[in-house]
C-alpha cells in the first residue's frame, strides 16, 4: 500500500458533479449568470481574458446573457456551479491561454481538477456528433454528458479508456522503460490500456510481458489518476516480477532493471530523467524509492 498520499495532478475532491442538476434545465439556466465557466478550444487549452490574470476562468455573466446551447454544466464548488464552454462558439477569441500540464501545476488542485474534466468532456463531444448506430445526427443533453440520436433514440455517453500502469520490482531492483520517442534519457514505469474482456490483474500481466518480457507473479493496486490526454483513466499498480533479462518488442526501445543506489545516482548525474512530478508513473517511481531507503535505513549495521 502507498506509504504517503498521492502527491500528482488531479487527485483531490474536485467539484461536486451534482448528476441529479444535469436533469433539471431550468435550475442550471438560472445558475449560468454567477457560475464559473472554464472555456475550452479544441487543442484542450483553457482560454480567457487576458483581464482575469492567472485565475482562468470566465464568469457567466460576461460571456452570455443566458445560458448558452453549448454550455456544459461541470458540477458545484463552494462558490456556485462551473460550467465549461467550447472555445469556438464564442463570437470573438480569447487571448488568454492555459495548456492542462501547466494548469496542473499553477493552479489550485480544485480548479486544475476542473479543467481536466471540461478538456475530456468536450473532447468527448466533438469527437461524437453522429450516432455510431444509425449515422445521424447526436443532440446533447442531461448537462452536456449524454449525446442523443436524433433518428434512433440511442444514447451515448462520455468515455473512459481504462490504463494500467505498473512499478514492477524484483524484490530489489524497479524496472523501467523507455520508448524512441521520448526525451534523450526519459525513463518511466510499464503501462498500457486494457483490453477488452480483460480484468486489471490480467492487463498488468499481458502489458509487463508484451512489453519487457517480464513474468508477473503477483501485482497489488496502488492509486490511480484520471488522465485526460485525451481520455484515460490511469490505474496504478505496484508488481513482483521474475528477475530475469528485460526483451524488449517494438513497444519499447530499452527496458532494465535499476537498483535504488543505480537509479539514485543516474538521476542525479542527470542521465536519467525520470516522468514530471504531475504524474502517477513518477509517484509510483517515488514510492518505491522511498521504500528502498526505508530498508536500507532498517537493515542491520554491517
Amino acid at each position: 500500500m502507498p506509504s504517503s498520499p498521492p502527491g500528482y495532478a488531479f487527485r483531490g475532491p474536485g467539484l461536486d458533479r451534482s448528476e441529479l442538476l444535469r436533469e433539471r434545465p431550468d435550475d442550471l439556466r438560472a445558475r449560468w449568470t454567477a457560475a464559473r465557466v472554464l472555456v475550452v478550444d479544441t487543442d484542450g487549452n483553457a482560454r480567457f481574458p487576458e483581464a482575469a490574470g492567472g485565475c482562468g476562468f470566465c464568469l457567466g455573466a460576461d460571456l452570455a446573457g443566458e445560458l448558452p446551447d453549448a454550455a456544459s454544466f461541470l458540477g458545484l464548488g463552494e462558490e456556485g456551479a462551473w460550467f465549461a464552454l467550447p472555445h469556438e462558439s464564442l463570437p470573438e477569441p480569447l487571448p488568454g491561454r492555459m495548456d492542462l500540464r501547466s494548469a496542473a501545476t499553477e493552479w489550485p488542485a480544485r480548479d486544475a481538477a476542473a479543467l481536466a474534466e471540461a478538456r475530456a468532456l468536450l473532447h468527448w463531444q466533438q469527437r461524437n456528433r453522429f450516432c455510431g448506430g444509425c449515422g445521424h445526427a447526436l443532440a446533447l443533453g442531461k448537462g452536456g454528458w449524454c449525446a442523443r440520436c436524433t433518428q434512433c433514440g440511442l444514447e451515448h455517453y462520455p468515455r473512459t479508456d481504462p490504463a494500467i500502469i505498473v512499478a514492477v520490482t524484483d524484490g530489489e531492483r524497479l524496472l523501467l522503460g523507455r520508448q524512441a520517442t521520448w526525451p534523450k534519457g526519459r525513463w518511466s514505469v510499464l503501462a498500457g490500456f486494457v483490453e477488452p474482456g480483460e480484468s486489471l490483474e490480467q492487463a498488468v500481466a499481458r502489458e509487463v510481458m508484451e512489453e519487457a518480457g517480464i513474468p508477473v507473479l503477483e501485482c497489488q493496486y496502488a492509486a490511480s489518476q484520471p488522465w485526460p490526454f485525451p481520455a484515460a483513466l490511469m490505474i496504478g499498480f505496484q508488481a513482483q516480477g521474475l528477475p530475469l533479462e528485460p526483451s524488449v518488442s517494438d513497444e519499447l526501445e530499452q527496458a532494465r532493471w535499476f537498483s535504488a543506489d543505480e537509479l539514485d545516482s543516474a538521476v542525479a548525474t542527470g542521465e536519467v530523467k525520470l516522468s514530471p512530478v504531475l504524474s502517477i508513473s513518477r509517484w509510483l517511481i517515488d514510492e518505491w524509492r522511498a521504500q528502498a531507503r526505508a530498508r536500507r535505513e532498517a537493515a542491520p549495521a554491517g
